[in-house]
C-alpha cells in the first residue's frame, strides 16, 4: 500500500527530444511574462496528476503549490527534476512509461507551439494562416499519418458522467475497434477516456498492434482534464479555438456521448461549420449516442438546437440510443463515404483541408464579464454566426466552472451575465438547467454554482 503521497526524482526522454539548444532551455526556466516556465510546470503537473478526481484547475494548482519541475541538460542530453510530484505517477519509485511520455510531448509542444506562432506561414491571410498552424502543430508531434484510409474517429463527452454513461462510452470504444478504426478524445477521463478503453480491448482482439488513441488538449483546461495513460499520442495546442480545429481538420466523423457546457460548446462548434454553405457539401459523419438512461439528455440537446439553429441543423447529425453496434456500423459507413469523397476530390486522406472553417470559430475568445455580456445572441444573423457566438458563451461557462483564469473572474466579478433574445435564453436557460440537475456541469458538483446568469432581452 503506498503512503507516500509526493515524489522528487529526475526523468529522462525515451526517444526523442534527448537535446534541446540553451536558449529553449531558458525559456522553459524563465517564470516572466514572456517565458515558459509557469505554464509548463502547470501543464506537467496535470500529466504527473492523471487520474485525480478534482477538476478546478485552481485547487489542482493550490493542492500543489510546492510541486517544482526543473530542465537540465547534461551529457546524456535533457532531464526533468521533479520534486514533490503527485506519487499516483510511479509505479515502486519509477515513473509510469505513459505519464513520463506525455511529459515530454507537453515539452515538445510548448516550445515549438511558441516557435510557430511566431513565425508561421507569413502572407497568409489570418484565417488560412491559423490552418496552417494547426497542420504543422500536429504534423511536429507526428499526428499526420499520409497514405491511410480514413480512420480516425473523434468522440466528444464529459468528464463528469456517471457509471452507466462511461460503460456505455467503453462499448461503443469496443465496437468502432472491432472495425479498426482509431480514436482521438480530449484525452481527459469519463466520455474521453472510455472509448479509448474499449477500442483497446478491441484492438488487441483484431491483432492490431499500432493503434491509435490520440488526445488533444490545451493549457487552460489540461490541469482540470489531466490526460488518461492509455492516451499514446498528446498533443497540446495553444488555446481552446486551435484544439477543436485540429479535432475536425485530423478526424473523419464524430461520436458525441453526453457531457455539460463543455460538450454542447464541441457540438455547436462543429454544427457552426457544417451549416455554413462552403460546407453543406461535405460528407462528415456525426452521431449523439448513450445509453438508455441517457435519452432525455440526448432529447433536451436535440430540442435546443431545433429551437436555436433549427431543422437544418439538426438534420446534420443523427442520434443514436443504447445501441453502440449502430454507432459503430454507422461511423465505419459514414467513414466509407469519406473516403470516396476525398479520393474523387483529391483531398488528403490525414487533414481535412477543404473544410471551411469562417474565423468566427478561430478567433480565441476571452471569456470576461464584459466579453460575454457582449455576444451577440439574436436571431438577426447568419445561422452560422449564432452557432458561433452560443459556442462563446458555452466556452465562458466552461472557463467558469473549471479553469483558472475563469474561476478567479468569478470570484471577483460575480457569475458571467449572457444577455439575449428571449426566444434563445430560455432554451437555453432550460438547457443548463438541466445539465445542472443531471450533475454535469462538475466533478464535484455537491457544491456547484452556476457561474452564470442568463437574462433575456
Amino acid at each position: 500500500m503506498m503512503t507516500e503521497q509526493f515524489i522528487t526524482t529526475s526523468v529522462t526522454p525515451l526517444e526523442s527530444l534527448n537535446s534541446l539548444t540553451p536558449f529553449e532551455v531558458e525559456k522553459l526556466r524563465d517564470a516572466s511574462q514572456g517565458g515558459l516556465y509557469n505554464l509548463f510546470r502547470k501543464c506537467a503537473l496535470a500529466v504527473l496528476n492523471s487520474g485525480s478526481q478534482e477538476d478546478s484547475t485552481k485547487r489542482v494548482l493550490e493542492k500543489h503549490r510546492n510541486f517544482d519541475i526543473r530542465i537540465t541538460q547534461k551529457h546524456r542530453g535533457v532531464q526533468l527534476d521533479l520534486i514533490n510530484a503527485p506519487a499516483t505517477a510511479f509505479v515502486d519509485g519509477e515513473i509510469i512509461t505513459g505519464i513520463r511520455e506525455h511529459l515530454f510531448s507537453v515539452l515538445r509542444d510548448l516550445l515549438y507551439v511558441g516557435d510557430e506562432l511566431d513565425q508561421c506561414c507569413p502572407g497568409l491571410i489570418d484565417s488560412e494562416a491559423t490552418t496552417n498552424t494547426v497542420f504543422h502543430v500536429l504534423r511536429h508531434a507526428n499526428a499526420i499519418r499520409p497514405h491511410v484510409k480514413p480512420d480516425m474517429v473523434v468522440c466528444w463527452g464529459g468528464h463528469s458522467i456517471n457509471r452507466t454513461e462511461y460503460e456505455y462510452t467503453k462499448k461503443v470504444g469496443y465496437e468502432l475497434g472491432l472495425r479498426g478504426l482509431n480514436i482521438c478524445t480530449g484525452c481527459g477521463p469519463g466520455a474521453m477516456k472510455g472509448p479509448m478503453k474499449g477500442a483497446t480491448i478491441a484492438h488487441a482482439k483484431q491483432r492490431i498492434r499500432d493503434g491509435r488513441y490520440l488526445g488533444i488538449s490545451e493549457p487552460g483546461i489540461i490541469a482540470a482534464e489531466s490526460p488518461n495513460p492509455i492516451v499514446n499520442e498528446l498533443i497540446i495546442m495553444p488555446d481552446i479555438e486551435k484544439r477543436l480545429e485540429a479535432f475536425v481538420r485530423l478526424g473523419h466523423g464524430i461520436v458525441v456521448f453526453p457531457g455539460g457546457a463543455g460538450t454542447m460548446e464541441e457540438i455547436l462548434y462543429i454544427l457552426g461549420i457544417l451549416l455554413h454553405e462552403k460546407n453543406t457539401h461535405l460528407p462528415f459523419p456525426l452521431i449523439l449516442t448513450g445509453p438508455e438512461s441517457s435519452e432525455a439528455y440526448l432529447n433536451s440537446v436535440d430540442a435546443f438546437i431545433r429551437e436555436t439553429l433549427g431543422t437544418k441543423a439538426a438534420g446534420r447529425y443523427q442520434i443514436v440510443i443504447a445501441d453502440p453496434h449502430l454507432v459503430a456500423s454507422q461511423m465505419k459507413e459514414g467513414m466509407q463515404q469519406v473516403t470516396d469523397y476525398r479520393k474523387a476530390t483529391g483531398e488528403s486522406f490525414h487533414f481535412n483541408w477543404q473544410m471551411h472553417i469562417p474565423s468566427e470559430f478561430q478567433q480565441p475568445f476571452e471569456p470576461t464579464h464584459a466579453n460575454m455580456a457582449q455576444l451577440n445572441l439574436s436571431r438577426n444573423q447568419p445561422d452560422y454566426l449564432l452557432a458561433a457566438n452560443l459556442r462563446c458563451a458555452l466556452s465562458g461557462i466552461v472557463a467558469g466552472n473549471v479553469k483558472e483564469q475563469g474561476i478567479r473572474a468569478i470570484e471577483e466579478g460575480g457569475p458571467f451575465r449572457i444577455c439575449g433574445e428571449s426566444s434563445l435564453m430560455h432554451p437555453l436557460d432550460q438547457l443548463l438547467q438541466s445539465f445542472v440537475e443531471q450533475r454535469r456541469m462538475k466533478l464535484n458538483h455537491r457544491d456547484y454554482k452556476p457561474c452564470y446568469s442568463v437574462v433575456p432581452a
